[in-house]
């Protein structure tokens, strides 16, 4: 692990080693014992938010100890699950807030000393905190198609300036050698290397993040037309962001640097295979006439507010993440952009308010909202009376209910948990994580999904199933038959309820095992009879 360490060391430090291995040791019997503590604490939270103020206070460096979360990510086997799983939401945690931090001194400079690039990758690594994203990467990677573009423009203009300067140290003045420029741009990145805008998956999230821009080679017109902008720059070509209603653009001076008219520019489309339009081909793209203060060029924060709000956009549709990660990520970003904007900020409240989390930090929300807005006292009241309702109900709550299989109500219940299972209708394959000797769901759940339909409708065991499509549904006992070939269930939450995978079956964690404590023993002998080496 020491290659992850030494980026904090100089080596013209005079370090005690004894004693800095003593401070990562004791800052990995911190970490692991504030990992085994979260299950208990927040097994039954989807976001283990309280705990979070634990880690905020540590007596420790915190890169010993984000280096022993990761040695527990790490580890080997299928063993290790609800460690696993907390250390990697601790982690994300982590890793956020020092993003956010740097996203806020990123905010501060000057504005000529604002990089787009920079901003994109801080809000791709604020979204992605577990991947390897880092600026310089980012950079290398563009670096080498500016290569592939000037060595392009070599065989067309051996004598162009740009091949003599370093990247972005001069601009050219001659509209025709940036012409050159661009059109060699245009040569690389969509005949050679075949970029594209992403027409048939254009709301997937993958297209905001620069990173995989790049992978993929793929994006939205703002995240190509932030990479087409940067290689240009480099070569000494000077485009602007154009915040163009419906279809981000670039902007190309033709007249006089810094003309108003804006006829002067001709606009490119990244998204489009950099083609050149004119004022009237701009308003084709998009159906409709708009302003003139539509082809403006914006700043970097204007950039990467509009950036954020297609996040934003898409995390308000997202349906299959229970945990809305995505809208959380955007709400944030936006608002350390605009600490103040009180649409969003109540957005937030909501948000948190619905998925029961940090209702301390709601309450403080909302105060914050009532100083900005008093109009907005009645929403604000209803908000605030019911999350210190939800407190004082989190206040009386009693231990978790405990299911034994030997009750006489529960003797219809035929599975177990940790079983893998297959739906015999859809096909799917899934672990149970709980079970109801009847349907505990609504009248209207229960019309929606048509149980009345099914032999034994809602008079019959249901049982809670991570599914291997990252989703958790709800399922009738007849539905669900035993997997012939049972194998891991890729699912965000499995270490959530399991500790480890035997290769046939999970294995219930401690807090699982609490509420199910007769269940372990009948899913071993299950799968014993199952599985046998007989296998019958």
């Amino acid at each position: 692990r020491w290659p992850s360490l030494l980026k904090y060391y100089s080596h013209a430090d005079s370090v005690s080693w004894l004693e800095e291995y003593k401070a990562r040791h004791n800052a990995g019997l911190e970490t692991q014992r504030i990992v085994a503590s979260f299950s208990k604490r927040f097994f039954s939270e989807h976001v283990p938010c309280d705990g979070f103020s634990d880690i905020e206070t540590l007596g420790c460096p915190s890169h010993f100890f984000e280096d022993e979360l990761m040695c527990i990510l790490s580890m080997e086997g299928r063993k290790g699950l609800t460690w696993k799983y907390y250390a990697k939401k601790i982690l994300y945690f982590l890793r956020q807030q020092n993003i956010l931090k740097n996203l806020k001194e990123y905010l501060q400079r000057p504005t000529d000393q604002q990089s787009f690039l920079e901003g994109a990758v801080l809000i791709d690594q604020y979204c992605n905190p577990l991947s390897d994203i880092c600026l310089k990467g980012v950079q290398a990677q563009v670096d080498d198609i500016t290569d592939k573009v000037r060595k392009v423009l070599r065989t067309k203009n051996p004598r162009h300036p740009t091949l003599t300067s370093k990247a972005g140290e001069v601009l050219i003045p001659e509209v025709e050698l940036q012409r050159q420029v661009l059109d060699a741009m245009n040569c690389v990145l969509y005949e050679q290397l075949k970029y594209k805008g992403n027409e048939l998956d254009y709301y997937n999230s993958l297209n905001s993040y620069i990173h995989q821009v790049l992978i993929r080679r793929t994006g939205i017109p703002i995240s190509l037309s932030v990479l087409y902008l940067t290689i240009a720059r480099q070569l000494g070509v000077k485009l602007e962001p154009v915040n163009f209603p419906n279809h981000f653009l670039l902007r190309w001076c033709q007249g006089k640097e810094g003309s108003m008219n804006i006829f002067d520019y001709t606009y490119i489309d990244a998204f489009g295979k950099g083609k050149r339009l004119t004022v009237k081909e701009c308003e084709y793209l998009i159906g409709h006439h708009v302003t003139e203060e539509f082809y403006g060029v914006v700043t970097s924060k204007e950039v990467l507010q509009r950036m954020v709000g297609n996040l934003l956009n898409l995390g308000k549709r997202e349906s299959t993440d229970q945990s809305y990660q995505l809208l959380r990520d955007s709400l944030d970003l936006y608002l350390a952009m605009y600490p103040d904007n009180v649409q969003h900020l109540m957005l937030q409240a909501r948000l948190y308010f619905h998925l029961g989390i940090w209702p301390e930090k709601v309450l403080d929300i909302l105060q914050h909202i009532q100083a900005l807005d008093p109009s907005q006292h009645g929403a604000v009241g209803y908000l605030v009376q019911h999350t210190l309702e939800h407190i004082e109900r989190r206040k009386e709550e009693v231990g978790p209910e405990v299911k034994h299989r030997s009750d006489e109500k529960h003797k219809e219940v035929c599975f177990s948990i940790g079983l893998i299972m297959k739906h015999k209708r859809y096909g799917y394959n899934c672990v149970i994580y709980g079970w109801d000797p009847a349907c505990m769901m609504g009248h209207e759940w229960i019309r929606n999904m048509n149980v009345h339909s099914l032999p034994h409708g809602p008079h019959q065991p249901f049982y809670n199933v991570l599914v291997e499509d990252g989703s958790c549904r709800y399922a009738a006992q007849e539905n669900l038959e035993y997997n012939s070939e049972p194998r891991e269930i890729p699912h965000p939450d499995i270490g959530r309820y399991f500790s480890e995978f035997t290769g046939i079956h999970y294995l219930a964690n401690t807090e699982l095992e609490i509420r199910y404590p007769e269940d372990l023993e009948l899913t071993r002998a299950t799968v014993q009879k199952i599985y046998s080496s007989g296998k019958e």
